[in-house]
């Protein structure tokens, strides 16, 4: 099985092969757009929706893509088929490019994109991310929307980076960050929720608008459970029945923990449970998913090689 495929320079190249000049400004400034997504079973998971958000990430980031959207659809597909991995992580990003040294003139730049697929991950781990996680309640601020734009998935990341270090320094598995108002925000790639007298809840502002998050929202109205996105003082933590993560790379992650201390009896809740079972009972039936060998019948992407 190999460790994965990637799609740079118009080639398909194995992740050892794949180079980027050091001089692209996604790398030199972190101006760069990206989108993760998966495979389960061969079936993409939420496609078109992180297609979207990614085509509304480029466009606030005012990148030019060198590809449409079907041609960014083909590759993705093309690099899990390429992969051989059934169960795929798959990342396309959009960085600005390479900038002449001439210039700081953002729009002179032609924009470069990138996307692979290796196989699945789990953010903490396989058994942390279905049995429960430690996360931190990190001193550290995320990093206000009125500066960057926390709806396009972006590396402006080091707020996380550092209440990542902070959660793990303090024997945590990961973090949890409070915005400039002082009310909950989100983790280091991961929306929080948590559940409170049989209702789930989870922050409605200077955070990503998760595509798995809104999954929990689809499954709380088949499962008739409460959902509201709203404002969450940190201190409901203390008091809530169940914590709860979610995120493409682990989808429904129970946290049993807040700073060493547990949430309710330390355990994943019932609640939490139910609609992570639900959701991973409906993926592996290909719930909202788009085969690989569906997208390939027709090829739409204008060159490429082995």
């Amino acid at each position: 099985m190999s460790d994965g495929t990637v799609f740079i320079d118009n080639d398909f190249v194995s992740p050892a092969d794949a180079k980027m000049s050091i001089f692209d400004v996604g790398f030199v400034w972190g101006d760069t757009a990206y989108d993760v997504t998966s495979t389960w079973n061969n079936w993409f998971f939420m496609l078109e929706e992180h297609l979207d958000r990614f085509q509304k990430s480029v466009d606030r980031f005012q990148l030019k893509s060198p590809y449409n959207r079907d041609e960014i659809r083909e590759i993705c597909a093309e690099c899990v088929q390429r992969s051989g991995q059934s169960n795929a992580y798959v990342k396309l990003q959009m960085s600005r490019g390479v900038l002449s040294n001439r210039t700081v003139d953002p729009r002179l730049s032609d924009s470069k994109f990138v996307a692979y697929a290796i196989p699945y991950v789990w953010i903490w781990g396989e058994d942390k991310c279905r049995n429960g996680a430690n996360l931190y309640l990190s001193s550290f601020e995320r990093v206000s929307s009125k500066a960057v734009d926390q709806r396009i998935k972006n590396y402006n990341r080091a707020d996380l980076v550092q209440a990542r270090f902070q959660a793990l320094d303090e024997g945590c598995d990961d973090s949890i960050l409070c915005g400039p108002d002082g009310y909950l925000t989100e983790g280091s790639g991961y929306n929080i929720l948590l559940v409170k007298n049989g209702k789930v809840a989870s922050p409605d502002h200077n955070v990503l608008e998760g595509v798995t998050r809104g999954v929990v929202s689809e499954l709380c109205t088949l499962e008739g459970i409460g959902f509201e996105l709203r404002k969450i003082h940190p201190d409901e933590l203390r008091d809530a029945d169940e914590v709860f993560a979610s995120t493409t790379a682990g989808g429904i992650m129970p946290v049993t923990r807040i700073s060493n201390q547990p949430v309710a009896n330390g355990e994943a809740g019932p609640l939490t449970r139910q609609l992570q079972t639900r959701y991973w009972e409906k993926r592996e039936q290909g719930w909202h998913g788009t085969r690989i060998d569906e997208i390939l019948k027709s090829p739409v992407r204008k060159t490429g090689t082995a």
